[in-house]
C-alpha cells in the first residue's frame, strides 16, 4: 500500500492555478455540497471534490468520509476506493497508518478493500493502524473466512485478537466458524462459543449449525437447533440447507414440515432447499406442494430453475415441459436443464430439438449445455451427431471441450461398442485421463463383456486410486458376465483382503410424503408379507407374457434355482411389487435406485407396465427408465 501512495499525487498542497467552486477562506459550502453527495451521490460528483478539499486545506468529517466508502462499494471501483484512500491519507499527512486519524474511517477502508476481494490492502492497512477494535478484527476474519484457500489464516487472526486483548462478539464467531475445515477446529470454537456465553445468539447458533452440516455432521447440527429455544426463518434456512445439501432429502423435508408447523413462512431459500431435497429423492408429491408456494415468486428465476430441474429429475416431463413454456424468462441454465432433462429421460430426440430451439431464439448454450447435448446423444447412439457437436462447439459457441465433454465422448463410444475407438480418443487427448474417464470406459467394457480392456481400465485406475473398491467390482463383475470364475474370485479375494464390501441395491419410492426403502433380499419392511403376495401375483402374471429369468444377469457360481431366487427379490422388485399394490389410478409409480437396473428386472419391470397397464418410471444415477405398455424409453440402450 505505502508505494501504492507513493505513487498517487499529493492531495495535501493546493494545485498551481486552481480555481476552487468555493472561497478557501469559507470552505463551509464546500464541506456541505461534498457532505451531500456522499449521502445521495452520484460518486463520481463526489470524487471531483476531494482535490478541491485538499486545496482548501480542509477535511471532512469521519461520517461523509464513511458515507462516501459505502457509496463507492456500491457504484464504484477499486480504483475509485483507492482515490478516496490516498485523499484521507493526504489529509493526515500519513501513509498507510490510520487514515483520518479515525478508527471509524480506517475500519471502513478495510472492509471496502475486502469487499472488492483485495484482501492483501486490506491486510496492509490493517497492519498499519495504531489501534483496533473488535470491528476492525472482525473485519478481517470475516475476509478471510470467506476467501477460497485462506481459512487458516482467519484462524490465525482470531487468536491474534484474543492475544491481543479484543474480546470477540457474535459477529466474529458466526465469520470464524465458516472456516473450520475439521471436527478438531469446529469443536475448539464451539467450546469457546460456550464458555464466552454466546451459544444463545441466534446468529452465532445458525452458523454453528451451517459449520457442522458442511462437514456432514449431521447430528451435532440437528443437536445445536434442538437446544435452541427461540428460533427465527435464518436458523430454520440454515437446517434444511444443510440437510438438503448432506443428501438427507428426507430429513430436509420433515424439518420443512415443522417449519411449516411452527408458523414460519418459507422465502426463497427455503424453498430452493426443500426442491433439491425433492430432486434428489424424487419425491413429486411434496414437490408440486412446494409449487404452490413459489408461485408468489413468479419472477424468481433461480427458483423457477429449480423448479424445472425437480420436474425433469423426477422424471414429471408433462410437468417439465408446461412450466418451461409458462417461465416468464429463460436464461442458460433453463435451457440447459430442459435439454438435459429430456435426455436423462430417454428423450434424446426431443432434446436435440430444443437444443436447435435454443440456438434459434435462447441464449448462448455454455459447457453445460454441451454436456447435455453430448448425452442425448450418448444415450440414444448418435455417433455421427455426437462427432459433429463435439467437435464444432468451439467453432460455433466459443466453448473449449473440457474434461467432461472428452468424458461425453468416451461414453458415446463405448456405449456403442466402439472400444477401440475409444481407446484410441483417449490417447489423443491432450491432456491426461483421470478417474472419470477410466471408470467410463470400464464400465463400457463391462457392458461389452470386454475382459482384457476391463482389466486394462482397471489398471489405470487403481494406478492413479490405489484404494478404488469400484474398480475391482466392476472388473470382477466383467470376469462373473463371462462366467470366467476364477478370475472374478481372484478380484474379490483382493477386495476382502482389503475389507471391501459391496454396496447392496437399494431401491426407494414415495408414499405419502414418507419414503419407503428397500434392500435386495431385505424383508424388514412393515408389509413385506403382502408385498412378496403381490410380487408372485406379478410373476405370474408376466410369465404368461413370456418373462423368463435371465439368470445370467446373477454374478455368482450357483445353481440355477438359487440364480432364479435371488433375481426374485432385487430391491427394484420389491419397490415395483409395493407401488402397484399401493397405486392411483392415472398416476405412474417413481422409483429412484442407487445402481444401474439389471437387465433382468428391465425386461420384468417392462412387462409388467403392459400386464398392470401402468406407468413406471425408474431413476438410476446415470438416467431415467420410462416404462410404459411393455416398452421402455431407453429403447434397451442403456
Amino acid at each position: 500500500m505505502r508505494s501504492l501512495l507513493k505513487r498517487l499525487p499529493c492531495l495535501a498542497a493546493p494545485r498551481r492555478g486552481c480555481r476552487c467552486l468555493h472561497s478557501l477562506s469559507n470552505p463551509r459550502p464546500l464541506l456541505s455540497t461534498f457532505s451531500r453527495l456522499c449521502d445521495d451521490g452520484p460518486l463520481p460528483a463526489a470524487l471531483a471534490l476531494l482535490p478541491d478539499l485538499a486545496a482548501a486545506g480542509v477535511r471532512a468529517d469521519p461520517v461523509s468520509l464513511c458515507r462516501l466508502i459505502k457509496l463507492c462499494v456500491r457504484h464504484g471501483t477499486a480504483s475509485d476506493g483507492r482515490l478516496i484512500h490516498g485523499h484521507v491519507s493526504g489529509a493526515s499527512n500519513t501513509v498507510g497508518g490510520a487514515p483520518h486519524n479515525s478508527l471509524f474511517v480506517s475500519n471502513s477502508l478495510v472492509s471496502m478493500y475486502a469487499k472488492f476481494g483485495l484482501l492483501d490492502d486490506a491486510l496492509e492497512l490493517f497492519g498499519g493502524m495504531p489501534q483496533r477494535n473488535v470491528v476492525s478484527w472482525t473485519t478481517v476474519v470475516a475476509a478471510l473466512a470467506g476467501a477460497g484457500g485462506r481459512k487458516e489464516e482467519a484462524l490465525r487472526f482470531f487468536v491474534h485478537m484474543q492475544r491481543d486483548g479484543v474480546a470477540p462478539n457474535s459477529y466474529t464467531y458466526s465469520s470464524v466458524l465458516g472456516a473450520c475445515g475439521t471436527p478438531r477446529v469446529l469443536a475448539a470454537v464451539h467450546a469457546t462459543v460456550l464458555k464466552v456465553g454466546l451459544d444463545s445468539d441466534v446468529f452465532v447458533r445458525s452458523s454453528l449449525i451451517d459449520a457442522y452440516m458442511k462437514l456432514g455432521d449431521l447430528d451435532s447440527g440437528r443437536k445445536v437447533f434442538d437446544e435452541m429455544v427461540t428460533r427465527d426463518l435464518v436458523v430454520w434456512n440454515s437446517i434444511i440447507a444443510g440437510f438438503a445439501q448432506s443428501g438427507d432429502g428426507v430429513g430436509a423435508v420433515e424439518l420443512f414440515m415443522r417449519m411449516k408447523e411452527s408458523g414460519f413462512s418459507s422465502n426463497q431459500g427455503t424453498l430452493t432447499s426443500v426442491l433439491r431435497a425433492c430432486t434428489g429423492m424424487v419425491m413429486l408429491e411434496v414437490g408440486m406442494q412446494v409449487h404452490a408456494h413459489v408461485l408468489k415468486y413468479d419472477r424468481d428465476l433461480i427458483l423457477h430453475n429449480a423448479l424445472l430441474d425437480m420436474y425433469c429429475k423426477c422424471g414429471s416431463l408433462q410437468d417439465a415441459d408446461s412450466l418451461f413454456k409458462r417461465m416468464p424468462q429463460r436464461d442458460v441454465i433453463s435451457w440447459s436443464t430442459m435439454v438435459s432433462g429430456l435426455a436423462q429421460n430417454g428423450r434424446s430426440t426431443e432434446a436435440l430439438k430444443v437444443f436447435d430451439l435454443m440456438q434459434s431464439e435462447g441464449p448462448t448454450p455454455n459447457r453445460i449445455t454441451m454436456v447435455g447435448v453430448l448425452f442425448a446423444c450418448s444415450h440414444a447412439g448418435l455417433v455421427e451427431d455426437g462427432w459433429y457437436y463435439f467437435r464444432s462447439m468451439e467453432k460455433l459457441f466459443g466453448i473449449q471441450p473440457e474434461r467432461e465433454h472428452f468424458n461425453c465422448m468416451v461414453d458415446l463410444l463405448g456405449r456403442a461398442g466402439k472400444l477401440d475407438g475409444a481407446v484410441k480418443f483417449i490417447s489423443e487427448m491432450n491432456f491426461e485421463p483421470d478417474l472419470v474417464i477410466w471408470r467410463t470406459l470400464l464400465g463400457a467394457c463391462r457392458m461389452h463383456k470386454n475382459a482384457n480392456l476391463a482389466a486394462y481400465a482397471a489398471r489405470e485406475i487403481l494406478k492413479l486410486e490405489p484404494e478404488d473398491q469400484g474398480a475391482r467390482i466392476l472388473l470382477s463383475n466383467t470376469y462373473a458376465d463371462l462366467r470366467q470364475w476364477s478370475d472374478a474370485e481372484k478380484s474379490w479375494k483382493a477386495m476382502r483382503h482389503q475389507g471391501a464390501k459391496k454396496e447392496p441395491g437399494r431401491s426407494w419410492i414415495e408414499l405419502g410424503k414418507q419414503v419407503h426403502v428397500f434392500i435386495a433380499g431385505d424383508f424388514s419392511h412393515p408389509c413385506s408379507a403382502g408385498i412378496v403376495q403381490e410380487l408372485n401375483r406379478l410373476i405370474r402374471r408376466v410369465t404368461d407374457l413370456g418373462y423368463v429369468p435371465q439368470t445370467e444377469f446373477v454374478l455368482q457360481d450357483l445353481e440355477s434355482e438359487q440364480k432364479e431366487d435371488l433375481l426374485k427379490y432385487h430391491s427394484e422388485k420389491l419397490a415395483v411389487a409395493f407401488g402397484t399394490m399401493n397405486s392411483v389410478e392415472g398416476k405412474p409409480v417413481r422409483i429412484m435406485k442407487n445402481l444401474r437396473i439389471c437387465g433382468d428386472c428391465h425386461s420384468f419391470v417392462k412387462l409388467v407396465s403392459k400386464s398392470e397397464g401402468k406407468v413406471i418410471i425408474i431413476r438410476d444415477p446415470v438416467r431415467f427408465h420410462h416404462f410404459h405398455d411393455g416398452v421402455c424409453s431407453c429403447g434397451d440402450y442403456w
